[in-house]
């Protein structure tokens, strides 16, 4: 962790350029970082609008966007951290540093698409009329903790994909299951308040904390808890710490294998 932290202008350098190669050939450039969610949020607005019909949440389209936004950065984390390693052999290869630079490079490079995102996110809020509080800022520690949390998942993510590549396959099927799973789109609360056991279960879902956390503070009609705080927290700092030893472990056999 010490020899990362020396060497974190590395990791900055290569997700800032990183972003730069993406966009570079696309006519709209940087540009699609914010179209691609909003283009998402408007779409799954239109279907989940009208299947859950008369069900939909409070604040329905703040609902979505919100949770839409921060899904696409845990999401993007997840698929660009299992790849920081395999994608970069050459890197692994000939030169010495520490290897967890590289998932988070992928995960701040998500961090940098992500802020103009949030801006986006806050004047849909205030175009929907959403009330300006002192809430908004709890947006800063909460990104922070899902950072650390992107983190933990994108070094748990590069190391498995070393090892077994095939997993890159599996990758956007788990990241589809937790959408559907986390509350994205629907109150998990309508939904499952005939089956207590379940609905409890779900309360520990670390997306949908993360995302509910994010509504209590932006949206109307919906509150933060202290178990929201609780529960992402010890998701965040518990995965940082395990992704941190297990992605460690493994270092020195990284362009070996």
């Amino acid at each position: 962790l010490k020899m990362a932290w020396q060497r974190r202008d590395f990791a900055i350098t290569m997700s800032v350029f990183a972003n730069q190669a993406a966009n570079a050939k696309n006519r709209l450039g940087k540009w699609w970082v914010i179209l691609l969610p909003t283009i998402q949020g408007a779409v799954y607005g239109l279907i989940f609008g009208i299947i859950i019909g008369g069900d939909r949440p409070t604040n329905f389209i703040p609902f979505l966007f919100t949770g839409v936004f921060l899904f696409s950065f845990i999401q993007s984390s997840i698929s660009t951290g299992a790849t920081s390693v395999t994608s970069n052999l050459g890197l692994v290869r000939s030169l010495n540093f520490p290897r967890m630079l590289l998932p988070f490079s992928a995960v701040l490079r998500q961090f940098l698409n992500l802020l103009p995102q949030i801006g986006l996110l806050l004047v849909v809020l205030i175009g929907f009329q959403q009330n300006i509080t002192f809430n908004w800022l709890l947006m800063i520690p909460l990104l922070a903790l899902m950072a650390i949390f992107a983190f933990g998942l994108a070094l748990i993510s590069a190391r498995l994909t070393v090892h077994i590549e095939d997993i890159n396959k599996l990758i956007p099927f788990a990241n589809r299951v937790m959408f559907y799973t986390s509350g994205i789109f629907f109150s998990i609360d309508t939904v499952l308040s005939g089956i207590p056991v379940l609905h409890a279960i779900m309360q520990w879902n670390p997306i949908y904390d993360f995302v509910e956390l994010a509504r209590g503070a932006v949206v109307v009609g919906h509150e933060m808890t202290p178990h929201l705080w609780i529960a992402t927290s010890v998701w965040a700092f518990g995965l940082f710490i395990f992704g941190t030893i297990f992605f460690w472990r493994a270092e020195e056999r990284y362009g070996r294998d």
